[in-house]
């Protein structure tokens, strides 16, 4: 008998009750009020996440985010900064004690993240894990050079072609693992970088010939145009291989969206959250 985790599809939605909804799902699920959960979702608009502990003054350029139109949004996962448009997100929310669930956050990561590989290969794409082979390499990952999400791929992050095509981040509150990230549809490498701030002119043009060997989205790889609706089934087939799980669609009750509502309200909306550091 395979466990029963919850499945939720919830389009585009805001980036405050993108984030809300991933807490407050690791909040009942802690409370055991819910199985474990993959959610799939998208950002409307357009929205600029920055990581937990990422400093938006620092790194930002607010003029360019609101001329633009792109939405702002801190998550509660570490990491760096992620533009999310052309892409599916997904999240993983389990217990840390869910059975053969590793203790070590890396190594947790690697069996989460077999769903999105699963995923990848269902598209046609020969997805593998990267693995820094160097201790260079493994420095660099602690400290990331930029502000920049897909500027280089961490441990176990994914990649094709040496490329980096799925970005992710983890944070644990309450004996629970929330595990979210961005499956690249497509990439505007110009439009992301136009957000950030560069010491100088030569960074940023350096950042722009360096993006592309970096990062790739499925639709630079793949055979025909892959959207949002083929890539959901072939990455929910992908975790329920990878994970030996069935999905059921689950539907949020009227009080538990006046809960994420208010949540996204009180927190993801407010400056307080945003700006803070």
């Amino acid at each position: 008998m395979k466990t029963t985790w919850y499945f939720i599809n919830s389009g585009p939605c805001s980036p405050a009750f993108n984030m809300a909804l991933d807490e407050a799902l690791l909040h009942w699920h802690s409370k055991g009020l819910i199985p474990p959960v993959i959610r799939f979702y998208e950002w409307n608009p357009a929205t600029l996440s920055i990581g937990y502990f990422q400093r938006a003054e620092k790194d930002i350029d607010f003029e360019q985010l609101h001329k633009l139109n792109v939405g702002f949004v801190r998550r509660p996962t570490g990491g760096r900064a992620v533009l999310h448009e052309h892409e599916l997100t997904y999240s993983i929310i389990v217990n840390e004690d869910y059975p053969d669930m590793p203790k070590t956050v890396t190594e947790a990561y690697r069996v989460l993240s077999e769903g999105l590989l699963l995923g990848f290969r269902n598209l046609g794409l020969d997805a593998y894990f990267s693995i820094p082979d160097s201790e260079e390499k493994r420095a660099d990952l602690k400290t990331p050079k930029s502000a920049v999400c897909f500027d280089a791929p961490s441990w176990y992050e994914l990649v094709v072609e040496g490329k980096k095509v799925a970005g992710s981040a983890q944070t644990r509150q309450e004996g629970v693992i929330l595990q979210h990230g961005a499956i690249l549809i497509d990439l505007d490498d110009e439009k992301l970088i136009s957000l950030f701030k560069f010491p100088s002119e030569a960074s940023k043009e350096r950042m722009r010939k360096h993006l592309p060997q970096k990062a790739v989205a499925i639709n630079q790889l793949a055979q025909k145009p892959v959207d949002v609706e083929t890539c959901i089934s072939a990455f929910r087939k992908g975790f329920e291989d990878g994970l030996d799980i069935e999905l059921v669609p689950y539907t949020l009750t009227k009080e538990q969206m006046d809960f994420v509502n208010n949540l996204a309200k009180t927190r993801y909306e407010s400056d307080e959250w945003n700006f803070r550091k």
